[in-house]
């Protein structure tokens, strides 16, 4: 999966890439070329006392440095920039594809884990490709020239190479080979910290309310113990290699001056040759060294690349349409769910279960029903959050497996049962709504949905700074500012799931009487459990485990609907139900 997702996202890049190939070759032709310079100036000008021949060599030394110091920074230049360029493609890339998932698959993934993914594992695999550019590039060509050159000083020591070499490489792919699973379940452990500590930050309330600390802080504490621990494990075999190839190089450097003396003392070999075997031994090494470097991340960014090429090959199971057709304008706001059912991947049951709905332009029509009757599931039919299993709905005619994405959610204004407001402003947050609104058009919208008055009483206005989550309003006030946002938009079909349940009774009745004349052209779909809010729908449906039980205006299912002259005497009285 690495090489897949290295091949694909760097293909762009081959220029830069090939850029720090010539560089990083330039460099270490450089780096190579000076040890047997040195050597000539030791064996040519200082065992001879020749001068001249030292300051000779010693300019062409100064200027392979100069070249070799030109070289590594031009290298390095290229390769972050590819490196970075090949991140915020590759995030780009998982945000679209995250884009394009149904509810399904983000359950499927987890919010924690899909953030996750985005952020460190990126992080990881760019991480390796900077030091692929900076070390990969550089490595083989420092490790074959260096045998190359080190031959050429003097054949007779060659068998060092011979040895050191494939020890070092034994080592090192020993040691890998059992930071792999560590890496692994390094990952995974990060996910459970990031679920659990996003759980207590987002139910803050919920643990303190039930001074539920002591628990919530041993649930942080086992999952970041197990996160300490993996890593640790990783971290003791990263640790173990450095010593290994340190042991190594100190062995074949003191077999070389060892050997390489006793070929001086009997002639075989020059002095400065001797030095140049040393340093071209040291370069092998060292290259060897920058590899174990390399191969350190190679693990844990494989894994990354693993969970990234996950998502990235997901498809989502809300698949847009091969041949799209276009909505009828003369049926805009026609909403129709013809005998719907859902079920999920290998449930037993299903969630809902032949549901067939006519919203008409001018009319409400309102679903109520017990919790886990399928309300929710049944609202996100509408805007292809899922996709039915059985039946079919359609919007303005067409079925809206048929529309364009962008033409189907253009039609639909959907308040979430869990009003959710984005960091930013009042006045951005609308602008999701219709992103060409004018001032006035947020004023409108923001009385209709009774938030006018909030709105003007904060310092800045429509320009009030928005926390994420919404956090720094009320659960009434962000469920206001979310209708709001859909009522700017004016789409053809409103979809309220269970979005009035944060009001008093008085603030709904007014809402829901300002509402009117904006949706006199637009069919409202709305879900409730409050039978104040729906009891003047123009027809009520009530669920009961995802089948349609009853079906009427309120008057008269309280004859003839069971369940819902239950739910209705749950709440009011008699005489509430009868006025």
């Amino acid at each position: 999966m690495l090489l897949i997702l290295l091949r694909e996202r760097l293909a762009p890049y081959r220029r830069q890439l090939l850029a720090v190939l010539v560089l990083q070759a330039v460099s270490v032709g450089a780096m190579l070329y000076l040890p047997s310079v040195n050597a000539r100036i030791i064996d040519e000008g200082v065992a001879l006392g020749d001068t001249a021949t030292i300051w000779r060599l010693g300019g062409v030394m100064l200027a392979g440095s100069l070249v070799q110091i030109a070289a590594s920074v031009g290298a390095a230049w290229f390769g972050a920039r590819t490196a970075m360029a090949f991140g915020r493609d590759v995030r780009q890339a998982l945000f679209r594809r995250v884009g394009t998932f149904s509810v399904r698959e983000v359950q499927q993934f987890g919010a924690p884990s899909l953030i996750t993914r985005g952020t460190n594992d990126v992080q990881q695999v760019q991480m390796l490709v900077l030091m692929g550019c900076l070390i990969a590039a550089s490595a083989p060509i420092m490790m074959v020239g260096g045998i190359v050159m080190a031959l050429r000083e003097d054949l007779g020591l060659g068998w060092i190479l011979a040895v050191v070499v494939p020890a070092l490489f034994l080592a090192v792919g020993l040691v890998v080979s059992q930071m792999v699973p560590s890496f692994r379940a390094m990952q995974s452990r990060i996910d459970e910290v990031n679920r659990v500590l996003r759980e207590q930050v987002t139910g803050l309330r919920v643990v303190r309310a039930f001074v539920r600390e002591p628990h919530e802080e041993d649930r942080f504490g086992g999952a970041n113990d197990a996160l300490t621990e993996v890593s640790v494990r990783a971290g003791r075999w990263m640790a173990t290699m450095f010593p290994l190839v340190m042991l190594v190089v100190n062995v074949a450097s003191v077999g070389v001056i060892w050997f390489g003396g006793h070929r001086v003392d009997s002639g075989e070999m020059q002095v400065g040759a001797l030095t140049a075997f040393l340093s071209y031994l040291m370069q092998i090494l060292m290259s060897v060294m920058m590899s174990t470097f390399m191969l350190m991340q190679v693990p844990r960014s494989s894994v990354c690349a693993d969970r990234i090429v996950e998502v990235l090959t997901t498809e989502s199971t809300v698949h847009p349409p091969d041949h799209p057709v276009d909505p009828d304008p003369a049926l805009r706001g026609h909403l129709d769910l013809d005998h719907v059912g859902f079920t999920y991947p290998g449930a037993d049951a299903s969630v809902l279960d032949d549901v067939t709905i006519s919203a008409r332009p001018g009319r409400t029509t309102a679903v109520i029903g017990s919790t886990g009757a399928g309300k929710t599931t049944l609202v996100n039919l509408v805007p292809r959050l899922v996709d039915a299993t059985a039946g079919e709905v359609r919007l303005a005619g067409v079925r809206i497996t048929d529309l364009p994405p962008q033409a189907l959610w253009e039609q639909v204004g959907l308040v979430p049962q869990q009003a959710y407001l984005f960091s930013g402003t009042v006045r951005s947050n609308l602008e999701h709504g219709r992103a060409d609104a004018t001032d006035e058009d947020m004023w409108a919208a923001l009385e209709v949905a009774q938030a006018r008055d909030f709105v003007e009483a904060l310092p800045d206005g429509l320009d009030s700074s928005v926390s994420q989550g919404g956090t720094n309003f009320s659960g009434g006030q962000r469920q206001r500012l979310a209708i709001a946002r859909a009522v700017v938009r004016r789409p053809a079909v409103f979809v309220f799931d269970d979005s009035f349940s944060a009001l008093d009774l008085a603030t709904d009745a007014r809402l829901r009487a300002a509402l009117r004349p904006v949706t006199r052209d637009a069919a409202v779909l709305v879900v409730a459990q409050r039978v104040a809010t729906i009891r003047d729908a123009d027809e009520i449906l009530v669920l009961e485990d995802g089948r349609v039980v009853g079906r009427g205006t309120h008057t008269t299912l309280l004859d003839d609907c069971a369940t819902y002259a239950e739910i209705v005497a749950s709440q009011l009285s008699a005489e509430e139900a009868r006025a």
